[in-house]
């Protein structure tokens, strides 16, 4: 598939503080990339560079194959790169209609042409019953649709989303998330994604770079990186991630096993020696066989969140795990169960 946006090891610094550290990824035309990270990490830097708004101290930018920017250098300037920015705010003209929001970034703005390009937007989006409105009238999550919207209009090469939801409420977000992948999905717009949000960035992309410490720790599909990270620290990151201590023995020609507290289990590790044994909470599960050989551990704590929940089991040896569970199975605080592993653990040196 044909590379839209394109990063090689892109570098930058404000002053002595570095920034971005040779970052490079790819973003494939007509796919939603998810660039995840931690605040304070780079995110927003490496968007303005895309932009045009900053030039980077050292790497390559490409669009559409085009070299744009390189080693301190702007090659393109940010209105004819076709990037299609909508920030954490929308940033709404508060005097202008929708249709005027819209068509704001379109040359010509009062031919028929644009009159039927902004149609089409509102058709996208489904807000053809406000345009004439005011951003002041409309809900948070429409602004955010009349500002995609926007950016969507000049068929931009990419189009760059900072935080989209960041100023929503939590029983907002998920309906907008949706309705807004919805809309990238029907338009083919290919998107780079920037989200701390790890939930949305795994529900909503087809490829996460996740960046850590100022560079790329892992990019790939949601589901590599949730279940074969490549690091300790992306494991944390990018899930709930349940550890204990144990010892891996790996290369054997039954496989690669680990011993802990949770018993003798698989592991895509083929360490050997002392590690640390990760899993994710879900792969936990009450042990009703009563045969006597699964680990046993005291529910320690118990939160209920509705459709699932989550129990807080103190095993034997004093370490503590975290399983999920369906709402209807979570024990009691001070029951004792049995537990059992499903599935192949993680373990790091």
């Amino acid at each position: 598939m044909t590379t839209a946006l394109e990063l090689r090891n892109v570098s930058q610094a404000f002053g002595t503080n570095g920034v971005l550290d040779s970052v490079s990824f790819a973003v494939r035309e007509g796919s939603i990339t998810a660039l995840l990270g931690p605040s304070g990490v780079g995110k927003t830097t490496l968007l303005r560079i895309i932009c045009g708004f900053e030039t980077p101290q050292h790497g390559s930018v490409f669009i559409n194959s085009q070299l744009v920017a390189r080693d301190g250098q702007s090659l393109v300037p940010p209105e004819h790169r076709g990037v299609g920015l909508v920030p954490q705010e929308g940033s709404l003209f508060p005097h202008l209609s929708v249709s005027a929001n819209i068509a704001f970034g379109l040359q010509q703005r009062r031919s028929a042409a644009t009159r039927r390009r902004v149609q089409e937007m509102l058709d996208l989006v489904d807000l053809s019953s406000c345009a004439d409105m005011r951003p002041d009238q409309l809900s948070g999550g429409m602004q955010q649709r009349v500002a995609l919207a926007r950016a969507l209009a000049p068929s931009p090469a990419v189009v760059l989303l900072d935080e989209p939801f960041a100023s929503l409420d939590a029983s907002l977000r998920a309906t907008v998330r949706s309705e807004i992948v919805e809309v990238l999905r029907r338009s083919g717009a290919t998107t780079l994604w920037v989200t701390h949000d790890q939930q949305e960035a795994l529900s909503c992309a087809d490829t996460v770079a996740l960046l850590l410490d100022h560079r790329i720790a892992q990019c790939g599909a949601p589901v590599e990186l949730y279940r074969s990270p490549a690091s300790r620290q992306v494991a944390e990151f990018v899930g709930e991630a349940v550890q204990l201590s144990g010892v891996a023995s790996g290369g054997t020609v039954a496989g690669s096993f680990v011993e802990c507290a949770l018993g003798r289990l698989a592991t895509t590790s083929a360490h050997d020696g002392r590690v640390t044994v990760i899993l994710r909470p879900e792969q936990l599960e009450l042990d009703e066989s009563n045969n006597g050989t699964a680990p046993r551990g005291t529910v320690v704590a118990s939160r209920f969140y509705g459709h699932d929940g989550e129990i807080d089991v103190r095993l034997a040896n004093g370490e503590v795990v975290v399983a999920r569970l369906h709402a209807r199975l979570l024990p009691q605080v001070g029951a004792e169960v049995a537990l059992r592993v499903t599935g192949q653990v993680l373990a790091f040196a």
